[in-house]
């Protein structure tokens, strides 16, 4: 579709607004005969006015209503009432949830952008292929997990839902598309996606476009309303060129044009790969040090705070913790280093491979520790966990380090009581039944009624879950978790009680000055710790 930018205002007279009215009813202006379409710019140019500035695509769809989709998709509504902005997905629970008062995910301040346009110029729809062929500009952000199977088992991505994707654009698209990848996927994907595309394209021009998303979960709206910067990607080529300027022109609604970054296709798609490496080499090198700091009785908080001071390396992601997760950082890292070892580079390979072995030593260090504390072992113990998202102000809980932590005690026949502001029973179940990497496929190809594990009881009430415990294990950082009753807590928890922080959100003096046994990662040790080994 085309649209009008701006008030023409009186520069137009009566014949030069039909053609505007012509115009604005034919989806494509490359409809016109090339001799005509010149003929039409001449005539509607006004005076120094650039017609193809005036004509602008103004229908979106997005495949795929998930944690990047949706919010991405509601924020471009809001900032640009002028585009019709489609969100479809195949899964008619997910679409229905996002019609609804209660949307399927929740993020701070997604509601009200969602309501405010809703209706308006953003939809949510099943059925695709209308939404995808009326589009001038198609966003793909479906899943890309961790293929569990086959060649690259455990390290490369899945595309398969990507070129589902792609091949269906193919099949029912009747005018030229921009099709952009949102989807964080392998570099070279968009050769692989132009191949399909082009090999069924039916004489359809289409132009492929990398656009990682670097939202964080908790503050995506914010982070989307303001964002570090914006990447496209795009073919060195006129056509190419074009894309990356209509794809830009839509962001540079609300988005500084010197945030918005534009390099080839490759670039974009390994800028990706790499921001979540280094992202989560900083929260491994710390994690790292914690374990340093509690052997020779530093404090990783001050070391963190010391070393953030320095200007070349900066205070963000030093906050050590029971280790990362969520959708991306060990998957995208698995990915990097799977590319690294195709291409011929083992010792890139290995470097990368150990971020993810000091983040699983994090977890299994953690869980080691409560149970040598607790006169080594936890069978029969009721444990509190709170907290199990990957992180607070989500219910995601896509490779939550808490599912690990959980497993580990279980594995020990411990009792676990969980209580998460925003995760409920059902998926808590399903995700300690689930398979490695089998998070990240659609949720219809899941176990919809995993088998509940006995062991396992979520509450609502973190009182409740500390009810007659012997420890808590805090595994989330939510706000509330620092404001609790702890005295309340230690009165109706067994005794000894302890308390094993994993996310450093607790002043333990007071809570030692209560009566708990404290452990908080990377702080020097409880003496009752001291001695205790180390590893179970």
């Amino acid at each position: 579709m085309l649209g009008i930018e701006g008030n023409l205002g009186d520069s137009i007279n009566t014949v030069q607004r039909s053609w505007v009215f012509l115009i604005l009813h034919l989806k494509f202006l490359s409809l016109f005969p090339s001799f005509f379409t010149q003929i039409l710019f001449l005539f509607f140019d006004l005076t120094t006015q650039d017609p193809l500035r005036i004509l602008k695509m103004v229908k979106i769809c997005c495949i795929g209503a998930g944690y990047v989709g949706g919010p991405t998709m509601a924020v471009i509504a809001l900032k640009c009432p002028e585009i019709e902005v489609a969100v479809v997905d195949i899964s008619v629970s997910r679409i229905t949830a996002w019609n609804s008062d209660a949307l399927p995910i929740y993020e701070p301040g997604l509601d009200e952008v969602v309501k405010k346009c809703r209706g308006k110029n953003l939809f949510f729809s099943t059925d695709v292929e209308k939404h995808v062929s009326e589009a001038d500009i198609v966003f793909v952000s479906v899943n890309t997990p961790t293929k569990t199977q086959g060649l690259g088992a455990g390290k490369a991505a899945d595309l398969t839902y990507w070129e589902s994707a792609a091949r269906m654009i193919a099949d029912v698209s009747k005018s030229n598309k921009i099709v952009v990848e949102k989807s964080t996927v392998p570099v070279k994907t968009a050769e692989a996606i132009e191949k399909i595309l082009n090999h069924n394209s039916k004489g359809i021009d289409f132009q492929i476009l990398s656009n990682p998303e670097f939202l964080a979960e908790g503050t995506a709206i914010q982070d989307l309303f303001n964002p570090d910067r914006v990447l496209i990607g795009g073919r060195e080529t006129p056509g190419g060129q074009k894309a990356i300027e209509a794809l830009r022109d839509v962001y540079a609604h609300w988005v500084p044009v010197d945030r918005i970054i534009c390099t080839n296709l490759w670039s974009a798609e390994l800028s990706k790969l790499a921001a979540n490496a280094f992202l989560a080499q900083r929260i491994s090198s710390v994690n790292a040090m914690s374990a340093l700091c509690e052997a020779t009785g530093a404090d990783v908080s001050q070391v963190s705070h010391a070393v953030g001071k320095d200007t070349r390396i900066g205070p963000k992601f030093l906050n050590s913790s029971v280790g990362f997760g969520g959708s991306c950082f060990q998957k995208d890292i698995l990915n990097l280093v799977y590319i690294c070892e195709c291409n011929g580079l083992p010792e890139v390979a290995n470097y990368w491979k150990q971020v993810i072995k000091i983040n699983d030593y994090q977890k299994t260090r953690f869980v080691n520790r409560i149970v040598s504390s607790m006169f080594n072992t936890v069978s029969g113990k009721k444990i509190a966990i709170l907290g199990f998202a990957f992180k607070k102000d989500t219910g995601d809980t896509r490779e939550t380090p808490a599912i690990d932590v959980c497993k580990g005690l279980l594995g020990d026949k411990a009792l676990l009581s969980i209580y998460d502001p925003q995760v409920n029973e059902e998926q808590i179940q399903r995700d300690l039944a689930m398979n490695k990497f089998d998070w990240d496929h659609p949720v219809h190809l899941q176990p919809m009624s995993p088998t509940s594990i006995k062991q396992v009881n979520v509450v609502w009430d973190a009182y409740a879950a500390t009810k007659d415990a012997h420890g808590v294990c805090i595994l989330t950082e939510w706000d509330e978790f620092k404001t609790l009753d702890y005295q309340r807590i230690y009165d109706n928890m067994r005794k000894p009680a302890f308390i094993f922080d994993g996310r450093n959100v607790v002043d333990e003096a007071k809570l030692r000055a209560i009566g708990f046994i404290v452990y908080s990662i990377g702080k020097p040790l409880d003496q009752w710790l001291k001695d205790m080994p180390a590893v179970a």
